[in-house]
């Protein structure tokens, strides 16, 4: 990834970790959802940001949003493994007013291919639908946090009193970042509850 990506990159989960991303659209607005060659949903955004900057558009093109979520992949050598990911690939959301000018910037945008809609002609996102899109952040609050394991997966214990024990998850808890491993000891399956960080999962 260059230097220019990663900026974007940060550029983008600063924004979606700011609280209380409203789904109502400023006066005269409505949500789009707009396609984009995967991987360029970042550069799209920065660059309709500044044609429409550039072309006095700025009053009619408002937030556009590139969601993310963390990904808790485990540990390594005692660290958490967070990855960023986007929820959604290829797309990105835009509070506009639709008139031909905007509709021209955002088609004529590099890496856009098209409007989500009948015909890829833009249609606008009901209020439900961009409620139900941003309650996949955890609604007003921080981007939700998820693991990359889940129950039935095995285990490995790098800290703690049992360490170098394997178990197999019985139980989650996401938001104390706590899981409950059933471990064997004294050859009985004994549910033992330890932190996130201080298990990896086996290979």
């Amino acid at each position: 990834m260059s230097e220019e990506e990663e900026q974007l990159e940060e550029e983008a989960e600063g924004e979606i970790a700011l609280l209380g991303i409203s789904p109502e659209p400023a006066r005269g607005k409505r949500w789009y959802v707009v396609h984009t060659f995967t991987g360029h949903e970042n550069k799209v955004k920065a660059s309709i940001e500044r044609r429409a900057a550039s072309q006095g558009l700025g009053d009619t093109i408002g937030r556009i949003l590139v969601l993310t979520e963390e990904e808790l992949r485990g540990t390594r050598r005692g660290k958490r493994q967070v990855r960023k990911h986007k929820l959604f690939p290829g797309y990105v959301i835009i509070e506009m007013e639709l008139d031909d000018r905007t509709q021209h910037l955002i088609r004529s945008t590099p890496g856009v291919t098209g409007f989500i809609g009948p015909g890829r002609q833009p249609v606008p996102l009901e209020r439900a639908e961009i409620e139900n899109i941003l309650s996949t952040l955890g609604g007003e609050e921080a981007p939700r946090m998820r693991v990359a394991f889940q129950r039935g997966d095995m285990m490995r214990v790098i800290s703690g009193p049992f360490e170098n024990f394997h178990g197999r998850i019985e139980d989650l808890n996401v938001t104390k970042e706590k899981l409950t491993l059933l471990i064997s000891i004294f050859g009985r399956d004994t549910p033992v509850e330890v932190d996130f960080a201080d298990v990896e999962k086996l290979q």
